[in-house]
């Protein structure tokens, strides 16, 4: 039929049948679909062996002339040997494939763990995927292959260290696996890379009694110098007390909730009064956090770090061996062991699970020992540092 604006409005559907094609006598291969109360501008053409056929809207919706014009470029794109069905499927999945970049699904998988990682390891996640891995942010998820993820491992590893690339890597890992399972990916390209941090030793650094001393005196009244003073008394991890809320405080005992402790187990501790007393000295501002400027919680460790270190070496005329914020931690544990804390207890000053047997059946939280077990370390600092004799004696001899 000769196709006309009011030849096509006229077009209705023959009685008893679902589905019918009217085709253009002026334009071969191009016509009208009826399908029940639808009307659709439809092409049809062959490339090779291959029969095309291809809708172009709703003939409401695009106007005759307009439709005549995209069928002949189709039609020409066929004559010249290319399928313009395969090229717009191409398209389509180039334009799929930019929704799924490396960046777009990094920040899906960030929203996706935002209540169930604690703040630090969450804004460490975040570093990694923008800042570490920014050179693959802009990449389609599933065109990252291990060659891509190995070669940017090395460069971090030289940048930032081999232990922030391990972080990297086991962070960008996981993401692969959420997004697999998220139908996003089929593969892991982390799989089977070189852990950049292979062959590095754990860390065994204690410090000393005199360099315990050494960071004591150098602690500054600030912010930090109480956050490192408190780490010392406490054992606890940098983030726990540098997060620590005001509300985590009462009636002398210190509570880090679950959400904010490494293996998601609130630890309640009652602290020695020297430990109350470096909080009291915290500027009591109107906000939640004991530590921090913003409104946030403390961040500037690295800079904080490197004075306090300056201070100490200014004081003792020569740096202390390497050492981190961490250490402080281990220096905790085996001092308290030292000092006769039964190992369960120390162990659970700082919040390690009891195992096994142990833990089916001894449901007693032994805080009364652990408040004793602070206390008697806490008098261990302070005589050090004061040079004095202590006036807690230990539980049995070191």
């Amino acid at each position: 039929m000769k196709f006309t604006t009011d030849s096509i409005s006229a077009l209705r559907l023959p009685a008893g049948k679902q589905d019918q094609f009217e085709w253009d006598d002026a334009l071969p291969g191009f016509g009208v679909r009826l399908r029940g109360d639808s009307k659709r501008w439809v092409i049809q053409y062959r490339v090779g062996a291959q029969q095309r056929r291809e809708s172009l809207g709703d003939v409401r919706k695009v106007k005759l002339d307009d439709a005549r014009r995209i069928a002949r470029q189709r039609f020409a794109q066929a004559e010249l040997g290319t399928d313009p069905a395969l090229e717009r499927a191409k398209a389509r999945s180039a334009a799929a494939a930019i929704k799924l970049t490396m960046a777009n699904i990094a920040a899906r998988y960030l929203d996706a763990k935002r209540d169930t990682l604690r703040g630090s390891t969450y804004a460490r996640a975040e570093r990694y995927f923008t800042v570490l891995f920014a050179p693959l942010a802009d990449q389609p998820i599933d065109s990252i292959k291990r060659a891509d993820v190995a070669a940017r491992l090395q460069d971090i590893s030289k940048a930032h260290g081999r232990s922030a690339a391990h972080g990297a890597r086991a962070n960008l890992s996981a993401l692969f696996n959420w997004a697999i399972r998220e139908g996003l990916c089929d593969a892991n390209p982390v799989s089977h890379t070189n852990d950049p941090s292979a062959g590095i030793k754990p860390r065994e650094r204690v410090l000393t009694d005199q360099e315990l001393v050494a960071v004591w005196n150098a602690c500054a009244d600030d912010d930090f110098g109480r956050i490192v003073r408190l780490l010392i008394l406490t054992g606890c991890r940098r983030e726990e007390i540098g997060g620590l809320r005001w509300s985590e405080i009462d009636s002398g005992v210190m509570t880090i909730p679950g959400e904010r402790t490494k293996n998601h187990r609130a630890l309640a501790l009652t602290l020695p009064s020297v430990a109350l007393d470096i909080l009291q000295s915290a500027k009591r501002r109107e906000r939640e956090y004991v530590f921090g400027n913003r409104g946030g919680s403390f961040c500037g460790w690295s800079y904080a770090t490197i004075a306090l270190n300056a201070r100490i070496t200014a004081a003792e005329g020569k740096p202390l061996a390497h050492w981190t914020l961490h250490d402080l931690r281990r220096t905790f544990r085996t001092g308290i062991g030292k000092l006769g804390v039964r190992p369960d207890v120390a162990e659970l000053c700082i919040n390690h699970v009891k195992g096994g047997v142990q833990a089916v059946y001894d449901k007693h939280k032994y805080e009364r020992e652990m408040q004793s077990a602070l206390a008697l370390w806490s008098d261990h600092v302070l005589a050090t540092v004061e040079n004095r004799a202590h006036k807690i004696l230990p539980l049995r001899s070191a």
